[in-house]
Parts: structure tokens; sequence; C-alpha cells
């Protein structure tokens, strides 16, 4: 399958183009697939964290996690209070320092001199707090990648993103596919 590459798009009006994608079972995530349905149906009415929100209240979820990264701890903050205030859930935010782990305990390369303390992010332990407290959605806001593809494989609850990292764009990572600029000096991409 090569869907980016297809110009017709004809699974847009039923087209099967593989027997794949249709021989699933869908009993086990019926709820979700229902309720993604009803928000995506609220077409450009909503931003994400207004969809966010709906999502957890029509899930009925109470406990909701959030995994920041510490560069985003402004952001994260105004996020926590949105989530606990008026909308009835029990947030539950951590921060990708956690544990103070020295990146000389696991061998890993640091940013600032070799010879200091420089605490590492830490996905696991990330997951493991909110494991731990029985959070039914996690959150994701601006973890590094690969942070964030490990908290996601370690956390108990699914996980969905609100922002990812890109500290060159803004936290826009599109950013470099809008600019005709960016895609054809540094990709050669036209």
């Amino acid at each position: 399958m090569k869907c980016a590459l297809c110009d017709k798009t004809d699974c847009r009006q039923g087209k099967n183009c593989t027997s794949t994608a249709t021989e699933i079972d869908y009993s086990q995530a019926k709820a979700t697939m229902r309720v993604a349905a009803e928000i995506e149906s609220r077409y450009m009415e909503l931003t994400r964290l207004e969809e966010l929100i709906l999502f957890c209240e029509k899930m009925k979820f109470k406990k909701v996690g959030l995994a920041f990264c510490i560069g985003l701890a402004a952001e994260a903050r105004v996020v926590h209070r949105i989530l606990a205030r008026g909308h009835g859930f029990t947030v539950y935010s951590v921060c990708c320092k956690v544990g103070g782990t020295d990146k000389s305990d696991l061998g890993l390369v640091k940013i600032r001199d070799p010879d200091l303390h420089e605490t590492m992010c830490n996905p696991l332990g990330q997951a493991e707090v909110l494991n731990a407290a029985g959070t039914e959605l996690n959150i994701i806001l601006g973890l590094c990648i690969g942070h964030d593809i490990l908290f996601t494989e370690h956390s108990d609850a699914p996980v969905t993103t609100l922002a990812v990292k890109d500290r060159v764009l803004a936290h826009n990572p599109l950013g470099a596919v809008y600019s005709r600029y960016y895609l054809a000096n540094v990709f050669g991409v036209e």
C-alpha cells in the first residue's frame, strides 16, 4: 500500500484496495469508534483540546493522565487546569524528568557538560506513575521523539497526543510540510 501517493482516493467512495484493512473485528473498539465518529461529525467546529474534552466526557472517563515535557510546563499547567476545572476529571500530570535520574546512570549522551548532573527524560517512569494512578486515558504534551513511543508502549491506558515537540517550528511539525522553501532546501522536495 502507498495510500499517501494515491491521487484517486476511491476509498472515499467505498472502493476496497486491500483485504487486510477490512478483516478486522471491531467489537472491542466499537464504543471508541462511535464516539470518534460523533466528534468527527462536528467537522471544523472544535479545537483539538475541545475534542479531547468531549471525547473524555462521552467515554465517561474520570481519571485522565497528562505526560508532558518540562519544556512545556507552562502549557501543561494550563491544560491540567482546564481539564480539572469544570469538566469533572481527576487529572494526574507527570513531567518528563520524574525520578531525577542522571543520564550518566544509563550512559546517555548529555546536552551540556558531560561531567555535570543532567536529568534524563523518563517516559517509562511517566507511564508507571500514571499506571499507578489508574488513569483511563493518557495525553502526551510535547514528549521528545522516542520518549513518546516508549511512553505509549508502557502506558496501561490508551494514549492520545495533544501536541508534539518541535523546538525549531514552535511545536508545529507540519510547518516544514507547509513551507515550500523548507521542503525544497532541506528535503529536496518540490
